[in-house]
């Protein structure tokens, strides 16, 4: 995770830490993180971020700086980043378009009715599909992921609406795991929603044409991100969903 362990936000489902001014970003963090990736001789890599609205373009710049330095000294390593919203900022998500990316990834995080009492205000179901529709269009090859939520009281028919509108906005590959409470401050889980019903969504997600769909209780955002059709594609190889 970059750009430090506190975040702007307050969602109600996560764990991490909120405050309204973080502490300064780290400037040898690029140096840093590129160092571990090589360090660990790893292959594919998943980043994710804290929020940091109180930057001016929600941290791009550096986190396009971490992802150029990886790349610099991983030339063969296979990048995904999981981004904040930017706050719908077009020049902060073309940022990061320029960056050495595989993947990236942008959480709606539950279907569109919960949005506003499971995220931060400052998050939207609509601005979330912005950002992604906004990735794709600008960058056509990059591929797009996003992840929900289940779990929290949604229907199943709300689930295949929030399937449908990733798809609109051409979302190359989605994931649903079950919703796990942190802590007793955070959102209560409504249901413990069975391994067939995520089955069942899988089959639904596959048949809208999503290219990986992973899809189970204990699945989250980076579940084998770096293997079956992600990293086979970018290889160029074949691949098949599950």
């Amino acid at each position: 995770m970059l750009m430090g362990d506190t975040c702007t936000r307050g969602c109600r489902f996560c764990a991490i830490n909120t405050a309204r001014i973080p502490p300064p970003l780290d400037v040898d963090e690029p140096a840093n993180i590129a160092e571990a990736v090589d360090a660990m001789g790893l292959s594919y890599v998943v980043l994710t971020s804290v929020n940091r609205d109180e930057l001016s373009d929600g941290g791009a710049a550096h986190l396009r700086l971490c992802l150029e330095a990886i790349r610099a000294r991983c030339p063969d390593v296979l990048l995904e980043m999981l981004i904040p919203d930017f706050e719908g900022n077009e020049a902060a998500i073309w940022e990061i378009l320029g960056a050495p990316l595989a993947v990236l990834a942008h959480n709606v995080e539950c279907v569109e009715r919960l949005t506003p009492r499971v995220r931060d205000p400052r998050a939207s179901y609509a601005q979330s599909l912005y950002v992604l529709d906004y990735a794709k269009k600008n960058a056509p090859d990059l591929l797009t992921k996003s992840s929900i939520m289940i779990g929290l009281g949604e229907t199943e028919a709300e689930v295949v609406q929030t399937l449908e509108d990733l798809r609109e906005n051409a979302v190359d590959i989605v994931t649903l795991g079950q919703y796990l409470r942190p802590s007793s401050k955070h959102l209560p889980v409504v249901e413990y929603v069975p391994p067939e019903t995520f089955d069942r969504y899988a089959e639904i997600a596959k048949s809208l044409g999503f290219g990986y769909v992973a899809s189970g209780p204990l699945v989250r955002s980076s579940y084998r991100a770096g293997e079956l059709f992600v990293e086979r594609h970018l290889r160029g190889t074949t691949a098949t969903a599950s």
